[in-house]
């Protein structure tokens, strides 16, 4: 099974930058399609972005599209998630995710989830 460790997390000010790193081991990277998703304080764990193993299909919930990108480097073992222009309400402990890519699945639902990091806390202040 694959094990996923996340980095990159800080404390930012709002309209800053960061880049998430979310690095695998374990199993083939390739397998696996790749998500990240947050919880904020006191808060449910959302959704936030979805990449396909082959980075070929990539997903975003409307909170995070046009200022999130994620992506994936197959040769690396490693995905990411560029956050620009960074937001109070954006304040969360960000998780990866990984599924493996054989069967259909609803990127956006967590328990098509089988795999998790343990989190890395972005903080963004006023």
């Amino acid at each position: 099974q694959v094990q996923l460790v996340e980095s990159g997390g800080d404390l930012v000010q709002a309209g800053d930058s960061l880049r998430l790193s979310c690095e695998a081991s374990g199993e083939t990277f390739t397998k696996y399609h790749m998500a990240w998703f947050r919880q904020a304080p006191g808060k449910e764990r959302d959704f936030v972005a979805a990449i396909t193993w082959s980075g070929g299909l990539i997903y975003y919930a409307d909170s995070v599209k046009g200022r999130f990108t994620i992506s994936r480097d197959n040769s690396k073992n490693t995905a990411y998630l560029q956050m620009n222009n960074l937001k109070p309400e954006d304040t969360a402990v960000y998780y990866c995710a990984a599924r493996l890519k054989y069967t259909s699945y609803s990127y956006s639902r967590q328990s098509e989830y089988n795999y998790w990091g343990q989190g890395t806390q972005v903080t963004v202040s006023s």
